[in-house]
């Protein structure tokens, strides 16, 4: 990884911010980001922050703290390397959710649900556990982990639909769930809690996080990671894949 260029990070944070607050937060990091010569997306609502930004090492080494005094935290993200940036412009949104579910969730609901990759793989391999990929379908067709169910969605708002049609707390009382970075199950994991799911497992950091830290002779993926930029998949190595672009199909 070391002869790669730039730098690519994901981070998210579910944190309240004032609405008004919104559109200078997104002029900060606007400059932040130009300031620090990093390219990529921020989006910004009133539940929080969710990002994928890339810049060469240095620049990531001072974009971060400047980040983390605009938003007033302490930034928690995966890295990769790859030899071109795959973001072509500066893009921070302000919309009305970082990950759109259309739902009301209460996320303190997701507290204790957050698993570790060595406790995942138990989960997966566990039969009386459904495995339960929270992407869309195109993500799915790239890879996914064994045994995993796939709802077979466009979009992250119609999973809530999936669930009330399939699945049900009292047949399904033991569901282990996953996405990409772990944004979308911060939320879906809480509502699945709403639904009244007895035991809701989420692997911690996602896909990218699992796939930093498991030695590939222990690991349970299957395939590529679909991410949302330019390189279209990573492998199990985090380098960029080969599979196809199944979301424009």
């Amino acid at each position: 990884m070391s002869e790669e260029k730039f730098q690519i990070i994901t981070f998210y944070e579910f944190k309240a911010f004032d609405a008004s607050e919104l559109t200078t937060i997104r002029a900060w990091l606007r400059d932040a980001m130009r300031e620090n010569s990093i390219k990529g997306t921020i989006i910004l609502a009133e539940e929080g922050f969710n990002s994928t930004v890339c810049g060469e090492q240095r620049a990531i080494e001072r974009f971060v703290p400047d980040a983390e005094s605009i938003l007033a935290t302490r930034l928690i993200y995966k890295s990769s390397f790859h030899e071109v940036c795959p973001f072509r412009k500066i893009d921070v949104k302000i919309k009305p959710e970082i990950v759109t579910l259309k739902k009301p969730v209460d996320i303190s609901l997701g507290n204790g649900t957050h698993v570790d990759a060595s406790r995942w793989n138990e989960l997966v391999k566990d039969p009386s556990v459904l495995v339960l990929d929270t992407r869309n379908d195109y993500e799915f067709k790239n890879g996914s982990f064994d045994r995993a169910v796939n709802p077979q969605t466009e979009k992250f708002s119609d999973l809530p639909d999936f669930v009330a049609d399939n699945l049900d707390p009292d047949t399904h009382p033991r569901v282990a769930m996953f996405c990409t970075g772990g944004i979308r199950c911060e939320k879906f994991a809480p509502y699945m809690k709403q639904l009244g799911f007895k035991e809701v497992f989420q692997l911690e950091g996602g896909i990218l996080k699992y796939l930093e830290t498991v030695d590939d002779s222990e690991s349970l993926w299957q395939g590529e990671c679909f991410v949302f930029d330019d390189r279209r998949t990573v492998d199990e190595n985090l380098d960029k894949g080969i599979g196809p672009d199944y979301s424009q199909k």
